[in-house]
């Protein structure tokens, strides 16, 4: 009987090993995985490449890999949010490597992952700096680089509904970048406030098939924060 539920924080972060680029699903506070990430700081992974849309807020959820040393490196669209005070502090003083994203390329170098498209062009970025180093080519008259997939050996999602085929739902705009995580990510690891029974899910309101879920732990702690 295939059933992906866990039972506890450090099962669900079993086995992530030191060096992970890790898919870290979330809108500022919005869908993003809380447990998940106080559970992966309890785990102990280190030196970890962290793919997120922006680089934490105050002292909670991301911001304690930064204040704890565990980040290397971060890849985000919004290194600067309304309190980016724990990722501010390890840049300056040089313990983390910052890289900036465009958010649709990075949303795309994901999605690309997870459909197996090794790279795509895209005009987003021509003639800036972070077009640096990259192949440009030209269609139609216009100019674009190549970008690569994005490929995660950990994603960390939050969802809104599951069953233990790992299925999952989203509640509006707590989805966003949860899908392509994890579709792109070797070990997708979920977080859900809500466990139904199979078959209680209607398929055209699943972005997520358990086909790309691994785990998934029950986190029902309510309404989802808004900010």
């Amino acid at each position: 009987m295939i059933n992906k539920i866990v039972k506890t924080a450090a099962e669900a972060m079993a086995g992530i090993r030191d060096g992970s680029v890790v898919l870290l699903g979330g809108f500022g506070s919005i869908g993003l995985p809380y447990a998940l990430v106080d559970g992966l700081l309890e785990q102990g992974a280190k030196d970890l490449t962290v793919v997120a849309n922006n680089a934490g807020i105050g002292r909670i959820g991301l911001a304690r890999l930064f204040d704890a040393n565990r980040v290397r490196k971060i890849i985000c669209s919004y290194p600067r949010t309304a309190d980016p005070i724990a990722f501010l502090e390890a840049y300056r003083a040089g313990r983390v490597e910052l890289e900036v994203m465009p958010q649709g390329t990075m949303a795309e170098r994901m999605r690309a992952a997870g459909a197996g498209i090794p790279a795509f062009y895209t005009p987003t970025s021509v003639g800036t700096k972070l077009a640096e180093g990259k192949e440009e080519r030209e269609f139609g008259g216009r100019k674009y680089v190549l970008e690569e997939a994005l490929y995660g050996d950990v994603a960390l999602v939050e969802a809104w509904e599951a069953d233990r085929w790992g299925n999952l739902t989203y509640r509006s705009s707590a989805r966003n970048f949860n899908p392509v995580m994890a579709m792109a990510a070797k070990l997708t690891v979920a977080q859900a406030q809500h466990i139904v029974e199979l078959g209680a899910l209607d398929p055209e309101q699943v972005p997520t098939p358990g086909i790309f879920v691994d785990r998934v732990l029950h986190v029902p702690y309510g309404e989802p924060t808004v900010t």
